[in-house]
């Protein structure tokens, strides 16, 4: 889940990457792309170090499983620095600061899933549950890119369907009350609007130097994809 794609409507003064020319509009896309990958390699390597490392992995899930609705409001708040980073016109430097801040706190944040995953799951959940995201992840990616659809019309059903989420995620919380396969499932199919959003606005409604923040917001849709995908997978195994 990422609020990254709000800040691309602020910058109309130049061509969008869709209204480039072909070649500008090429590398606009490979180095976004790039640049998703390598946070999506970044965020691995961060897993395997934290899940390796009992203690790393210990305190961390006893410290965010046992507060859980003070580390969503912390993720939140780091996300949305590191958000502001990267869509902040401001240096590469501070740029590439948000882009590594965001993967760092999504890496944190995964931990008690993952290691709970790793515990009670089947030995191949997490490699089943990466492979069915990156295969949702590419058939969208496709499906934009061949249709060169604007899915911006998307942005209020998918916006007010991610309150409406956290809404029931926090009275959950609060309430004690699982949330189950059939919330999992419509997460799923809201991440993947996200996806189709976020796909078609690298296209559509940002700048072809704002390739940082547009990989800030389509990896944090697809961390947030896969997070739900596990959870699928774990519901599946009970």
């Amino acid at each position: 889940m990422s609020y990254g794609e709000q800040y691309a409507d602020d910058y109309t003064q130049d061509l969008f990457a869709m209204d480039a020319a072909l070649e500008v509009r090429a590398a606009f896309i490979r180095r976004t792309y790039m640049h998703v990958f390598g946070a999506i390699l970044a965020f691995i390597g961060l897993e395997t170090v934290f899940l390796s490392t009992p203690a790393i992995s210990g305190p961390l899930v006893g410290l965010i499983a046992g507060n859980w609705w003070l580390a969503l409001i912390a993720f939140m708040i780091v996300s949305w620095v590191a958000q502001h980073w990267a869509n902040s016109g401001a240096s590469q430097n501070v740029q590439y600061a948000g882009l590594a801040l965001f993967v760092v706190a999504e890496a944190v944040i995964f931990v008690p899933l993952l290691w709970m995953a790793e515990t009670f799951g089947s030995a191949n959940l997490i490699p089943m549950a990466a492979m069915v995201t990156m295969l949702i992840f590419g058939g969208l990616t496709a499906v934009v890119f061949l249709t060169k659809q604007d899915f911006s019309f998307l942005r209020n059903v998918l916006w007010l369907g991610m309150f409406a989420a956290l809404g029931i995620i926090i009275a959950g919380m609060f309430a004690g009350f699982t949330l189950g396969l059939g919330f999992v499932s419509l997460m799923i199919v809201l991440m993947s609007g996200f996806i189709l959003y976020d796909t078609s606005n690298i296209l559509h409604h940002y700048r072809t130097d704002q390739h940082v923040g547009a990989a800030l917001a389509l990896f944090g849709s697809i961390a947030t994809l896969f997070w739900y995908v596990i959870q699928l997978f774990l519901l599946s195994d009970d």
